[in-house]
């Protein structure tokens, strides 16, 4: 008897994984594999897709498992899953992460917030929500987000055993991180339990919507000149709040001497400035704020600071459009403020 509790036309129960490079989706889809293979004796697979294969853009990852007697000749991305994990919120505002959902399906968000809130800027009206504090969790014990994601995929998959991934924990980290397998086990157990569940509607209330495959605003033909790349952490005119892993630098305006450290190592167009007039009537360069619509969270600034003026926060819901100083790129904008 299959222990899988739903399958689609090819009898495969399927997850799909959305993140940005960095935080691990890659890893925790292969140790997701490997435990449902080893330790519960399905047969599965794992694969994942890169953009521009940078830290801070959007990556997917896939998860297969059938029964042991069926075989995977399917390698195509995932497009209509049984569950979705999602790693940064931010990133409903430029990627679909609901996109195919299968009725009866469950996403799972990486957010301190309220369940309602986290469906609501999602777009999901139906079947389960689950909620954990992945960022938190992994900041306390000192890994990494995919870990805590890890746990509460479990809860998810009940079919699953949470012993089996302990163990793959201790077999990823045994050998060259020794010092990190405690610290995980702890992360992944806490993620299993913390996660909270959202039902929106009942299986049964659901509508078998027919899937409608998204293309792709770009093409051969409408392809901007120039190469540009339109997608998260690539152009200067995107918000990059989906590029953050979770931190932000703190701007002290009073603790601020202007030396320009910051703007000198920060690889984007953070830091914004105003010419005035010193106490002694001298033009001087002062800085004004951040314009957090360029800042992918990469702190140096907080490195290079010689004060207080910078400092490191963790990344709360609204802090940048509420403390955004825009900049001001008269060439761009035709002497607009952009």
């Amino acid at each position: 008897m299959s222990i899988l509790p739903q399958k689609n036309r090819l009898g495969f129960y399927e997850i799909r994984l959305e993140s940005i490079g960095g935080l691990g989706a890659n890893l925790a889809g292969k140790m997701l594999a490997e435990a449902g293979v080893s330790g519960s004796g399905l047969n599965g697979s794992n694969f994942s897709s890169y953009g521009s294969e940078k830290k801070g853009s959007p990556v997917k990852a896939f998860v297969r498992f059938c029964d042991a007697e069926v075989e995977i000749r399917d390698h195509s991305p995932i497009e209509q899953p049984h569950v979705v994990g999602v790693f940064h919120e931010a990133l409903y505002k430029t990627v679909d992460v609901c996109a195919g959902l299968l009725p009866g399906g469950t996403v799972l968000v990486n957010s301190a917030r309220e369940a309602e809130q986290v469906a609501q800027d999602i777009k999901l009206t139906r079947g389960t929500l689950a909620v954990v504090d992945a960022l938190n969790i992994a900041v306390e014990e000192k890994t990494k987000v995919n870990t805590a994601m890890l746990g509460a995929l479990f809860r998810i998959c009940g079919f699953l055993d949470p012993d089996n991934m302990r163990e793959v924990i201790r077999r990823t980290f045994q050998k060259k991180l020794p010092h990190l397998v405690e610290s995980n086990i702890r992360t992944f157990n806490r993620g299993y339990e913390e996660v909270r569940f959202l039902t929106l509607q009942s299986q049964a209330e659901e509508s078998q919507d027919r899937y409608i495959r998204q293309e792709p605003l770009l093409g051969y033909s409408t392809q901007e000149p120039g190469g540009i790349l339109t997608v998260t952490a690539s152009s200067v005119l995107k918000d990059l709040s989906g590029s953050r892993q979770g931190f932000i630098p703190k701007f002290n305006k009073d603790d601020c001497i202007n030396c320009a450290a910051c703007d000198t190592v920060c690889p984007d167009f953070c830091f914004v400035w105003e010419r005035r007039p010193d106490k002694r009537g001298n033009p001087q360069m002062f800085m004004e704020g951040i314009d957090y619509q360029y800042c992918k969270g990469c702190l140096k600034c907080v490195e290079a600071c010689p004060t207080s003026a910078l400092s490191e926060m963790l990344e709360v819901q609204h802090y940048a459009e509420q403390h955004r100083v825009p900049q001001k790129f008269p060439y761009l904008t035709m002497g607009g403020v952009h």
